[in-house]
């Protein structure tokens, strides 16, 4: 035994207000020492520990791998949608632009529309009085023709009336 289990020992046995269940329990342990007999058994424990320690190793280098792939995956898809949005954008300025432009041409066509309508507006006033000077102008070229058609027969006959006298 060593010194400080032989102090130990000393130390119980004068010890008087300590239970003798106690102190033989202790002097017991004490006296059981160090023998060559004992065979430890926590090789099983230790080998199940290293499985363990094995597996969990193995999971956690697939949880790794596995990670690495989801980040180059989360990497890639955010690679792509930053793409698709930076190519929405544009098309998104682009239309603007447009809907600009449209906005534009619409206000001049509605401009361009209501100067077309007036000026229709204008000819159609400007249609209904030449038409009734030219059926004014058609009545008074007929009474003319009439006219001289008379002067004309009225000359004949003046003529006619001189030639036989």
């Amino acid at each position: 035994q060593t010194d400080a289990a032989q102090a130990l020992r000393k130390m119980l046995l004068g010890k008087q207000d300590m239970l003798d269940v106690d102190r033989q329990e202790l002097l017991s342990f004490l006296s059981g020492g160090s023998s060559s007999e004992y065979a430890p058994k926590s090789g099983e424990i230790t080998g199940i520990l290293k499985e363990m320690g094995d597996t969990m190793s193995k999971g956690l280098a697939d949880a790794t791998a596995s990670e690495e792939a989801s980040i180059k995956s989360y990497d890639e898809l955010m690679a792509a949608k930053t793409k698709e949005i930076k190519a929405l954008t544009t098309s998104v300025g682009q239309k603007t632009k447009s809907i600009g432009e449209l906005g534009v041409q619409i206000v001049q066509m509605k401009d361009d529309l209501s100067d077309t309508q007036a000026a229709l507006a204008e000819d159609q006033k400007f249609l209904a009085g030449l038409e009734k000077s030219c059926s004014t102008k058609t009545a008074e070229w007929d009474e003319r023709k009439k006219t001289r058609a008379e002067e004309l027969v009225a000359l004949a006959e003046t003529i006619k009336v001189l030639n036989d006298d």
